[in-house]
């Protein structure tokens, strides 16, 4: 029967398995960082573009508002440790690529690495966001499109 619920209640009951992604931003020294998000979505088939929406203290916000690009990272099932680390640990204390040894090359749009291990990766310019609260939405045309055909998708459960 369908009753009124408290907000965190209803949300945990629909969100799993939820699908997550990475985000390949640029530091301010020129290395790069990565953030799991599970807050991203297609906005635009023509000209294509995705959203990420990340929160205001997160170092990755901190990294957009500086450099306007992103790469939009679809994990495989092998990547589960990544997105551990990179969801629990700041780009602020750590190099995420050093500790999570990630297998990656230069990208054609921006050079921010493409990651050798994923399904997909999106190659995005910033060309809009929206202050949503406590977090941002930015907007990424999509320049460059990567796909690994042999890998499965993973799925935060």
């Amino acid at each position: 029967m369908m009753q009124i619920s408290e907000l965190p209640a209803a949300y945990a009951r629909v969100h799993l398995p939820a699908k997550v992604a990475l985000a390949v931003t640029e530091k301010p020294d020129g290395n790069y960082n990565l953030i799991t998000i599970e807050w991203f979505m297609r906005t635009s088939i023509q000209p294509p573009m995705f959203a990420i929406s990340i929160g205001h203290t997160r170092y990755s916000h901190d990294c957009l508002e500086g450099v306007r690009y992103f790469n939009l990272v679809f994990p495989a099932k092998e990547q589960k440790e990544l997105l551990t680390l990179c969801g629990s640990n700041s780009g602020r204390d750590i190099d995420k690529f050093t500790a999570g040894d990630v297998k990656h090359f230069a990208g054609k749009l921006h050079k921010l690495p493409i990651l050798k291990d994923a399904i997909a990766n999106f190659e995005c310019e910033v060309v809009s966001q929206v202050r949503s609260g406590d977090h941002t939405i930015y907007v990424g045309q999509v320049h460059y499109s990567w796909l690994d055909t042999d890998k499965e998708l993973f799925f935060y459960s």
